[in-house]
């Protein structure tokens, strides 16, 4: 989706009354895909001085995020999103808040940030967003500071794309119950532009190296996901290793039955 569909539907149209725990509902909610999902795999990164989050939406992951730093910033396109992040972490002093143009981290200090971190957000913004992001955090990190984004691989299959979205909507009903083509390959509303490929080309060229990424499963067979963990290329040489993790959603159940198993 375009910036202009993104800020329309986040800042307009969508419905932030469970401020976005409907997205988690998954893994048993936010506390578990946390604890379960998304922790174990930036432990190494934090606790650390500054964070900056970018797309924090209502502030599902911000709210585990604030205990882990100093300072944390926060940059959104949505002044709403923003505006409820102020409510809702308002005993805070130490977050600053920012709404920008879609693509745009000005307001950031070069060379101030230790972690960068955009988890279930950015899978919507097409591949200029992130290269406009990935140009710009080659100069907000410190030297040795990572960034950990959740970005959309749906380009990879971008012919697959194209022929489910001309198929008439009765042969694409019957294709699907007969296993041919993926059943709601496409709800997930995954940038079609962007890719994993295309995400380490862009960091290569503002000056960062990607150290690895996974590429996961979002309800699909397909591996129409990706999170990359980067940082500035004259801080580390390693060659990038390269995960394809089609058991992603298995994972996610597993932690959805834990759920049902721990709780009061």
């Amino acid at each position: 989706m375009d910036i202009n569909t993104n800020l329309d539907i986040w800042n307009r149209t969508y419905d932030w009354s469970k401020e976005g725990e409907e997205w988690s509902v998954a893994w048993g909610g936010s506390d578990m895909e946390w604890y379960g999902t998304i922790l174990p795999r930036i432990c190494a990164f934090i606790p650390t001085q500054t964070i900056l989050e970018i797309a924090p939406g209502f502030g599902r992951w911000t709210r585990f995020l604030i205990n882990l730093c100093k300072e944390l910033i926060l940059v959104d396109l949505s002044p709403k999103c923003i505006e409820a992040c102020k409510k809702r972490f308002s005993a805070f002093s130490y977050v600053k808040y920012h709404v920008n143009d879609g693509k745009s981290l000005e307001m950031i200090p070069d060379e101030s940030i230790d972690f960068v971190f955009s988890f279930d957000s950015l899978v919507h913004a097409e591949a200029d967003v992130i290269e406009s992001y990935c140009n710009q955090l080659g100069k907000k990190l410190k030297r040795n500071g990572v960034g950990f984004i959740h970005h959309s691989n749906l380009g990879e299959y971008s012919t697959y794309t194209k022929i489910i979205q001309k198929m008439p909507k009765k042969a694409r009903n019957i294709l699907e119950r007969l296993g041919i083509i993926e059943k709601d390959f496409l709800v997930h509303n995954r940038a079609i532009t962007m890719t994993a490929v295309k995400f380490r080309d862009y960091a290569k060229r503002a000056g960062l190296i990607v150290i690895s990424q996974e590429l996961i499963n979002w309800s699909t067979k397909r591996l129409i996901d990706c999170i990359s963990v980067f940082t500035r290329a004259d801080s580390n040489r390693r060659v990038p290793i390269i995960m394809k993790n089609k058991y992603f959603i298995k994972e996610c159940r597993y932690i959805k039955r834990l759920s049902d198993l721990y709780k009061l």
